[in-house]
């Protein structure tokens, strides 16, 4: 069930996006509402799915994941199966860390973290090639990482 947002529920957005461990009170007093109200509103929220869950950020390089890669993924066939199949799969490698179906010349790219580029190309070779309806992959390295920024640009309505 979708909730038709105020003002008041995209600065609660906005907030729990900016940090998703802070107190019903803080987020209250920041948001100019009463906690118990601020509480509901946060729960219809969750409940609508606007909020699909909390997690922490972590620091890949800090963790020993070092390179972060991306593979542009051709598949044979593109049938609903076939595209289905393929993102089944994507969902049991771990260095895979984001999927996206595309438009143009390439069908999926992934994100990819590894901790060294052995890793990686163990990876590539021993999973990705060799995985069914797999036509064609092509891997880019980064460098260094520009911009991170989790969720969406947040505007709040004047309201």
């Amino acid at each position: 069930m979708r909730v038709r947002l105020d003002p008041l529920d995209w600065r609660i957005l906005k907030e729990l996006q900016a940090d998703g461990r802070i107190t019903n009170v803080a987020l209250s007093q920041r948001v100019g509402l009463s906690a118990p109200p601020c509480l509901r509103r946060v729960r219809a929220l969750e409940d609508a799915g606007y909020v699909r869950g909390y997690t922490a950020l972590l620091d890949e390089k800090m963790l020993g994941f070092e390179l972060t890669a991306f593979a542009m993924v051709g598949l044979h066939a593109q049938a609903e199966a076939d595209l289905r199949a393929f993102e089944n799969r994507v969902l049991a490698w771990p260095l895979v860390r984001e999927c996206h179906m595309m438009s143009g010349e390439t069908d999926y790219i992934l994100r990819c973290v590894a901790p060294d580029i052995g890793t990686f190309q163990e990876f590539v070779i021993k999973d990705l090639t060799a995985a069914p309806n797999v036509a064609g992959v092509k891997t880019s390295l980064a460098i260094r990482r520009a911009k991170s920024e989790p969720g969406i640009p947040i505007v709040v309505p004047r309201g």
